[in-house]
């Protein structure tokens, strides 16, 4: 049997969560913007209105107020953005307890096991789009619906807003395959160049390439590229259940503006870390490994592990092997850096024996402290304490660091 899974893709998300607290917004053209004042300050999201005027997420302010003299700049409201983003995702809970984030606007559902009781997928995704406009008095969602997370993520994209649209095995190769290859998650502008010299320009050309060849020219990447092309990926929806199967924890972060020195990148990293750790010690285990992922300005994307000895749980050691990693490979790199991930991976259970060193006094010290950070946070909420370090940074999205990313 087919799985049924759908992408639901919240429509212009933080410009309709302030269209929503001010209706009078949805028939003027407006924008969340980083700081106008500057530069660097640029298009975070767009409504309808703005959208049809050529303004697009990622211009600059002044690009924008260039196209449209008019447009009303709104600051980012995180806190308000959070608040719709579960909103939204406990109305997914009530179909399936197998609801993964792609970030604050994005969920995949497997619906698979739901199918029985509310119907077919598209007839999910139809009643989702309802209920989602609904309770929100006005948020809308594209839903794509398929038997893999690939295309129904391409799905969602074909049409907004407020859309469902089912790519089959009926249909896929009408709907798709004459399609750039670059619509396919994971296949970047450095991706694409190289694999339009080896002549694969469409979803079918690179379905019909050699999977061989593909593997030689991109690694263990080669052969995801062509199981989504063809459609015969398996990866699973992760559910919110299977902790325990866990490989990873980790969090990643598109920055308000790029980042260019290293005091930046270790700023967002201690954020990331910080709340990558947190989660860590509710479940109660430790990682060996840390992985820092970069993207610059081009989407050109590098990732790079390290590993020690001993498991960690504290933001500190964390943040510590991530800048060892960039200090190694980044250090004398001309940095515009618009994205950054970290991971811990090689996961421990907390108590599991592991080799004693120098520090453990230290580390004692450090746990302590920890226990009291978590209880405060627990009580009061995440944001109660914070390291002064990464307070009010013009560029760090605060509300990604509340995106889980467990493997």
């Amino acid at each position: 049997m087919d799985r049924v899974i759908l992408h639901c893709d919240l429509n212009n998300f933080y410009a309709s969560c302030e269209c929503v607290q001010n209706p009078i917004l949805w028939n003027k053209p407006m924008a969340v913007t980083g700081n106008p004042r500057t530069r660097h300050g640029i298009v975070l999201a767009k409504n309808q209105p703005a959208k049809l005027l050529g303004i697009k997420t990622g211009q600059t302010v002044w690009e924008a107020k260039r196209l449209c003299p008019n447009l009303i700049c709104l600051p980012p409201n995180f806190e308000l953005y959070q608040r719709y983003s579960e909103q939204v995702r406990n109305i997914y809970r009530r179909y399936t307890d197998k609801v993964e984030s792609f970030g604050p606007d994005e969920c995949w559902l497997d619906v698979t096991d739901s199918t029985n009781l509310f119907g077919t997928g598209e007839e999910i995704a139809n009643k989702l789009r309802e209920v989602v406009k609904q309770e929100t008095d006005g948020l809308t969602i594209s839903v794509g619906v398929s038997w893999n997370k690939y295309f129904a993520k391409l799905g969602s994209d074909l049409k907004k807003p407020d859309a469902t649209t089912v790519i089959s095995k009926e249909n896929y190769k009408d709907l798709i395959w004459d399609m750039p290859a670059d619509v396919l998650i994971f296949i970047g502008r450095r991706t694409i160049e190289k694999l339009n010299k080896l002549n694969i320009h469409t979803i079918k050309d690179l379905a019909m390439a050699d999977k061989q060849m593909l593997i030689d020219q991109f690694g263990i990447l080669g052969e995801k590229y062509h199981s989504i092309a063809l459609g015969t990926n398996t990866d699973e929806v992760a559910s919110e259940h299977s902790l325990g199967k866990t490989k990873s924890i980790g969090n990643g972060m598109t920055t308000i503006r790029d980042l260019t020195t290293r005091d930046e990148i270790e700023t967002v990293v201690l954020t990331l870390a910080e709340k990558i750790t947190y989660r860590m010690r509710a479940i109660g285990v430790k990682g060996k490994t840390a992985t820092l992922s970069l993207r610059d300005e081009t989407l050109h994307f590098t990732s790079h592990s390290l590993s020690y000895p001993n498991p960690t749980d504290n933001a500190g050691t964390f943040c510590k092997m991530c800048m060892e990693i960039f200090d190694k490979f980044w250090a004398k790199t001309k940095l515009k850096i618009r994205s950054v991930r970290i991971a811990l991976s090689n996961l421990n259970a907390q108590g599991d024996e592991t080799q004693l060193s120098m520090w453990d006094n230290a580390d004692e010290k450090q746990k302590k402290l920890n226990e009291s950070l978590d209880k405060i946070r627990k009580k009061y909420g995440y944001y109660a304490v914070r390291r002064a370090k990464t307070l009010d940074k013009d560029y760090i999205n605060y509300f990604e660091v509340d995106e889980e990313d467990n493997e």
